[in-house]
């Protein structure tokens, strides 16, 4: 019998899921199928406990809708509570719904695969929303020297470090506060999308700085663009980040590591870029 998984979401045209966990299944030989559900904004918990109830065995969840499947859940994991959000929902032997967050767990394989360890590392974190928010804890128990967070919004930045403040040193520091010369910054915001970044000083960046933006696509964001003309040693985009969390997804449901590297060649060729 063939295991069902799916992603839900609103949009969910665009979701490059299917494609990932349809490859990753063929690597291992697991015996799933993967689809993409459009879930009404006003009908994701229906959506999503009818799934479960038809038999699916685990699924994604993307915007709009993290903070709803984290509501849902039976068990949470220790990423999920703090991350306030849930993207990876595993349907338990019970019947129960367990909801982890593997987002911070692909950002940190993809940095480090891709530009650098983050042990003992000066780290920026740019932005304050809920993608930050996901990834603050594994970028800690990465061995992260110090994680800086700056944010428009500075008590959004100062709500994080308090909220995570016993994990590891973590700050909230405003644009004009921002030490020189980090060794990584992350971009999570998602103004350069829109066209207009956050006025950050160029002091932030030296020949050493290795820089990544969570946002993928075919052009080259703005945010690296920015960190390119300012010298930065390497830049990296987050599709990277998007294979490696669905890798953890992957392994929570079926207790097998995939390739990541092999499926984001393929959707890199696909872009394009």
């Amino acid at each position: 019998m063939t295991d069902k998984y799916a992603v839900f979401g609103n949009p969910i045209g665009q979701s490059k899921s299917p494609m990932i966990h349809t490859e990753f299944a063929k690597q291992a030989q697991q015996n799933m199928s993967y689809s993409a559900v459009l879930a009404p904004v006003e009908g994701f918990e229906t959506s999503i406990k009818s799934f479960f109830a038809s038999g699916g065995r685990g699924a994604n969840v993307t915007a709009p809708f993290k903070e709803q499947a984290f509501a849902l859940c039976d068990e949470l994991s220790e990423l999920a509570q703090l991350a306030g959000a849930v993207n990876t929902l595993v349907r338990l032997e019970d019947g129960k719904l367990r909801g982890d967050n593997t987002d911070g767990l692909g950002l940190v394989a993809d940095i480090e695969r891709q530009l650098t360890s983050l042990t003992n590392k000066r780290v920026l974190l740019v932005g304050a929303g809920g993608a930050a928010r996901g990834c603050i804890l594994p970028l800690l128990q990465a061995g992260v020297a110090q994680l800086d967070i700056t944010n428009r919004t500075h008590d959004k930045a100062l709500q994080l470090a308090q909220l995570f403040s016993r994990y590891g040193n973590i700050k909230a520091l405003t644009l004009t506060e921002l030490a020189a010369g980090y060794d990584v910054i992350i971009n999570s915001s998602s103004a350069g999308l829109t066209g207009k970044l956050i006025s950050l000083p160029s002091t932030i960046i030296t020949s050493s700085t290795y820089c990544y933006d969570m946002s993928y696509g075919r052009e080259v964001s703005l945010f690296n663009q920015w960190a390119q003309s300012l010298g930065a040693r390497q830049c990296c985009d987050g599709l990277g980040m998007l294979v490696g969390q669905a890798a953890q997804s992957f392994y929570l449901w079926r207790n097998v590591r995939p390739d990541a590297a092999k499926v984001m060649q393929q959707l890199r060729s696909e872009l394009g870029s």
